[in-house]
């Protein structure tokens, strides 16, 4: 069957199995007639399928009467920035994110430039699924204009958060794997600017992804390798949209991508502190990073709008999400690699200690993350199965099923952008964290 799976966030799909240019024409009008003619932003990745999912969406929004302003081949946080730098009505980003070159989709945003709330999402789905669009004759269609400096405006708004000098002054050498995706001009500026020497693989923004598109450590041999012959300070890992940041110490070891936020919010508490926000699949090194500095830590469902939503009702510096992604409210409230990345160069420059033992000051635990193909089966019905195989766990229901214990916790819960259940667990042992997993996976298929 065509895989289309259209949420309040957006539509993602495969190319030429469920989602193409009708799909996108039919998505930009409604989201034209939700914004009643007012400016639209529109980015892409570097799919080879973006251009024609961007004409076709733009030609959408240009039907229903929207001034749409074009910034290319921008990173999602980029676009955020512009957003709300133009005070635009919303806007849209030609993104699948992680996901495997196949796919593609288009990503919604707020003028607030964040991810849509379940009450902003629902009147686009409606309109689009009625087919009830607003179109403007022909001699009220605006023409669409070029944002030529979006991506300077974005590394302006990073460098604004953090010291500039002490950074230049450490003259760090950098790897960064862009992955052939949409982040390397935005972050080459921004360590340029920091003086730090910048050096690039699967640099080019073909969308011909040179490894594995999600930056989890077992994809990154490539930058892992690199750091050692160039004897890097770091290595920097993107996803193709760049809202996502996976570190690489300077001995070459991958450390993981939940250490990108626990670093970047512990070196954020020492300039301010103040409540952090993260979602509940995030490490529990996020608790331990809040205890130290004496602040709260909100958690929330998994969905960086929920974690923005925190950041903003509980006054929150900094939030984020496990996937190496950091939600910085000074600079936009969406996942930011260039965000983490500053930080992190920050701290460097400050505590004068290399990335790996920056790194082992956080507790160790073991975490487990993977998937089970829900084929036709209900996630309802696997999720309470799941619960009566664990009767002494505390659970939490917001989000799927959370099941926690002193010693861990595991997180089961049905993917927003693709036909799985993503199942995460977290403790103190890597046996205990896989055998809790193995329980579910094989619960989900009738064992």
């Amino acid at each position: 069957m065509p895989q289309l799976i259209v949420s309040i966030s957006g539509i993602r799909g495969i190319i030429g199995d469920g989602l193409g240019p009708r799909e996108a024409v039919r998505f930009g009008l409604a989201f034209g007639t939700h914004l009643a003619r007012g400016t639209a932003v529109l980015g892409r990745d570097t799919r080879p399928s973006g251009p024609m999912l961007a004409d076709a969406f733009r030609s959408g929004l240009a039907a229903a009467g929207c001034r749409v302003v074009d910034a290319g081949i921008l990173s999602t946080p980029g676009i955020a920035v512009l957003v709300r730098h133009l005070g635009a009505a919303g806007g849209a980003v030609i993104t699948a994110s992680h996901n495997p070159l196949p796919w593609n989709g288009i990503k919604l945003m707020s003028p607030a430039g964040m991810a849509l709330t379940r009450d902003q999402g629902r009147p686009i789905l409606d309109l689009y699924d009625r087919q009830s669009f607003a179109e403007a004759p022909a001699d009220q269609i605006p023409a669409a204009v070029a944002a030529p400096d979006a991506a300077l405006l974005h590394v302006d708004r990073v460098l604004a958060t953090v010291g500039s000098a002490a950074i230049r002054a450490a003259r760090f050498r950098i790897v960064v794997d862009c992955v052939n995706g949409a982040g390397g001009r935005e972050m080459s500026l921004l360590l340029e600017r920091l003086g730090c020497q910048c050096l690039l693989i699967h640099g080019e923004p073909t969308g011909r992804f040179g490894r594995p598109p999600e930056p989890v450590s077992e994809n990154l041999g490539d930058l892992c390798r690199a750091v050692r012959e160039h004897r890097a300070a770091a290595g920097f890992a993107l996803d193709p949209d760049a809202d996502r940041l996976s570190l690489v110490d300077q001995t070459g070891c991958a450390i993981g991508e939940e250490y990108t936020l626990a670093l970047s919010c512990r070196h954020r508490l020492t300039r301010e502190r103040g409540p952090l926000a993260c979602n509940l699949s995030t490490s529990r090194m996020m608790d331990f990073v809040a205890a130290e500095a004496g602040v709260t830590l909100y958690r929330t469902p998994v969905g960086e709008v929920n974690v923005a939503e925190a950041i903003e009702q509980f006054h929150c510096v900094i939030g984020g999400e496990g996937n190496g992604g950091v939600i910085d409210p000074r600079v936009s409230p969406v996942r930011d690699s260039l965000v983490g990345a500053a930080l992190v160069l920050e701290m460097l420059a400050a505590r004068r200690r290399p990335l790996s033992e920056l790194a082992a000051e956080l507790p160790v635990y073991k975490f487990i993350k993977d998937k089970v193909a829900l084929g036709t089966a209900e996630p309802a019905a696997i999720l309470e199965a799941v619960r009566r195989q664990f009767p002494d766990a505390r659970a939490d229901t917001r989000d799927g099923l959370y099941l926690a214990w002193n010693r861990g916790w595991l997180h089961v819960r049905a993917s927003n952008t693709e036909p799985i259940l993503r199942v995460m667990a977290e403790a103190e042992s890597e046996e205990i964290a896989r055998a809790w997993v193995a329980r579910v996976q094989a619960t989900a298929q009738g064992g």
